[in-house]
């Protein structure tokens, strides 16, 4: 039985690099996803760039980023891809079809995951995220909404707005959903690792308690709480509870590595905690500098008032 689609429309092409597009699965900023069938009956999912040949520079940098940062990374736990053309009038990548709904979805629908359902998702998870990063790549967009839970068990999709790591810092701008983005990323610091692991934390708590860890609303707001608020982690207990909140730390260089999050889960239990970095982040800084200008404001104009 083939899995939901939307039927194609007129502008819809009906082969790509020598897959038949059976239907729409679905549309984002980037592109249009489709169901595609191989030449074996091997089910894919075929993903077009928006605006084929018109598409301007930067989002065919971008998409082109997508697919070397995809095929860098392989193991179980993620969607692998299969073929990819990022020139031409019909940029797409290829990547394995995932047959299953995503945890948002499941989540959404059902109410958060038992407990040993959310182990092994927590698991798996974890386990893409160090494969991720193993490769070299930050995903960058973590969420529930790119772990599907397959048959097999769940895996992590979407390397949308991923990036390869070098030597230089990723400062690109606020990119991501920012329920599940890290500070780093909404205040425009280097964004590395640490914000994958912080964002797998704040996924963990909306499928152990059915809402994110900094709430909803508009943008604006969610991000000002992901920047100064504490989380609100629920009822989620035990040491997956100690282990999202070490994820889920201000500072990026205290929260744990992916590996160390692998191993905390085997063994049930949170790692070791880090010394706490000198280093006050920038966001930090800002609300320093912008109290320490209100007060120095207030002393001033004490002094110069009758009486002051």
């Amino acid at each position: 039985m083939l899995p939901e689609t939307v039927p194609l429309g007129p502008g819809d092409p009906r082969r790509l690099g020598g897959y038949t597009l059976l239907g729409r699965l679905g549309e984002g900023g980037q592109g249009v996803a489709y169901l595609g069938r191989g030449r074996d009956g091997e089910l894919v999912t075929v993903k077009l760039l928006h605006g084929g040949r018109a598409a301007g520079p930067r989002a065919r940098s971008r998409f082109a980023k997508e697919a070397e940062a995809a095929r860098q990374v392989a193991g179980p736990h993620t969607a692998r891809v299969l073929a990819a053309r990022v020139t031409g009038d019909r940029p797409y990548i290829v990547s394995e079809y995932v047959r299953g709904p995503s945890l948002q979805q499941v989540v959404t629908e059902r109410g958060p995951l038992p407990e040993d359902r959310l182990q092994r998702v927590a698991l798996r998870t974890a386990r893409a995220l160090a494969a991720i990063h193993r490769a070299g790549v930050v995903h960058r967009d973590f969420k529930p909404g790119n772990v599907l839970l397959a048959k097999g068990g769940a895996k992590v999709i979407d390397f949308g707005i991923a990036r390869i790591l070098d030597s230089t810092a990723i400062t690109t701008g606020p990119v991501g959903t920012p329920a599940y983005m890290a500070p780093e990323q909404i205040e425009d610091e280097p964004v590395g690792p640490p914000a994958d692991v912080f964002a797998w934390g704040a996924t963990m708590v909306f499928a152990a308690t059915g809402r994110p860890p900094f709430g909803t609303g508009p943008n604006a707001a969610v991000m000002r709480r992901v920047a100064s608020r504490p989380p609100d982690l629920g009822d989620l207990r035990g040491p997956l509870r100690e282990l999202v909140l070490a994820c889920l730390d201000k500072n990026p260089a205290a929260r744990p590595t992916a590996p160390q999050l692998v191993r905390a889960l085997r063994e049930g239990r949170p790692p070791a905690p880090k010394p706490r970095p000198d280093r006050i982040p920038r966001y930090r800084w800002r609300m320093m500098v912008a109290l320490a200008v209100v007060v120095a404001a207030g002393f001033t104009i004490g002094v110069l008032l009758p009486g002051g």
